[in-house]
């Protein structure tokens, strides 16, 4: 289901992941080691390093960038933003359980329509969010237009890698032991065969970046992570 856009894909990944929800925080420690976690620590950090203000993330699913970036100094509040009620409501669970509930906020909301003015946030990040996006394009731009000028767009994401053997050990990991721990830990095969699926389909990181520059972004830049399948993204919108 990897190939599909538009509408179709919108309502495609919204019910996979309502379907996942409940297992979602431990198939994402179990597929990375519980290294993503440290993967959106440096996300939050680079964010919003030298920024003072409120941080955004969006398609958030159960916070852990939010909690991320409220414990990032200069952040007032950090929001999270999602789909589904509940992604929302397991996030805000998770806030209130490690005592951050002062320092967030959640809303429902799409990310092709984010429910905030222009220039609201110091930052904004997506993380692991953005080969779900109906409309890839659209979905920056919007995190562009609610970020204030001289603010910083920061995306993390599973990325293609170049040839060679540790691009065919991780290929093969993604397309055969995901979808069993999958179907074991979560009973959703469908769900983990869809992952390694859209990284195939989605946009090498010279590309993402190119496409960041080309929404107006200045400072773009990236690094590579876990082994060179994910990627941090970062560029600013320049100053009025």
């Amino acid at each position: 289901m990897a190939h599909l856009t538009g509408e179709s894909k919108r309502r495609y990944v919204a019910g996979m992941f309502a379907r996942i929800v409940g297992r979602y925080d431990l198939m994402n420690d179990l597929m990375t080691a519980g290294l993503h976690r440290r993967w959106k620590r440096e996300a939050a950090r680079v964010s919003s390093y030298g920024l003072q203000g409120k941080a955004l993330d969006v398609s958030t699913g159960t916070g852990d960038l939010v909690l991320a970036l409220a414990r990032c100094p200069g952040i007032d509040q950090a929001v999270g933003v999602d789909l589904l009620p509940q992604m929302v409501t397991a996030a805000r669970k998770k806030a209130t359980e490690r005592r951050l509930g002062g320092k967030t906020a959640w809303a429902l909301g799409d990310v092709l329509q984010l429910p905030f003015p222009e220039a609201t946030f110091a930052c904004a990040t997506a993380g692991f969010s953005l080969r779900n996006m109906a409309d890839l394009r659209g979905a920056l731009a919007e995190m562009v237009r609610v970020v204030r000028p001289g603010g910083r767009i920061t995306t993390l994401e599973l990325s293609p890698m170049p040839g060679g053997p540790k691009s065919v050990l991780i290929r093969w990991y993604f397309h055969r032991l995901v979808p069993l721990i999958g179907q074991i830990v979560a009973g959703d095969r469908a769900a983990y065969t869809y992952l390694p699926q859209s990284v195939d389909r989605f946009l090498e990181a010279d590309h993402l970046a190119s496409l960041l520059r080309d929404l107006g972004l200045t400072g773009v830049g990236y690094s590579r992570l876990g082994f060179g399948a994910v990627t941090l993204h970062w560029g600013d919108r320049p100053s009025a």
